[in-house]
């Protein structure tokens, strides 16, 4: 499994809150984005964010993120400070 991860600033309530209405209202990830999850997380008091996406294959993952790269700034919670590009080594869900 591969993950995208990108760290965003400047990011407010308001905008955290359009985003997750957004997400809700679609059944999938944009087009053109072969992502098999997703997690976003919002720190209000530094107010960041960081969206980590799930690809099956590098090749999924890279394929997503020119897709994603393109995006209009309008439809992103805030300000791209970095982005990576992470083969997952480890996932455990504790509980």
């Amino acid at each position: 499994m591969y993950a995208r991860v990108v760290r965003f600033t400047d990011v407010t309530p308001e905008r955290i809150a359009e985003v997750e209405a957004r997400i809700e209202e679609n059944d999938g990830p944009p087009e053109g984005v072969p992502s098999t999850g997703l997690r976003l997380l919002y720190d209000e008091d530094q107010a960041t964010a960081v969206f980590v996406g799930f690809f099956a294959t590098e090749e999924d993952m890279r394929t997503g993120g020119e897709v994603l790269a393109n995006m209009d700034s309008g439809d992103t919670p805030g300000t791209r400070a970095s982005v990576d590009h992470c083969e997952v080594r480890v996932e455990r869900d504790m509980g």
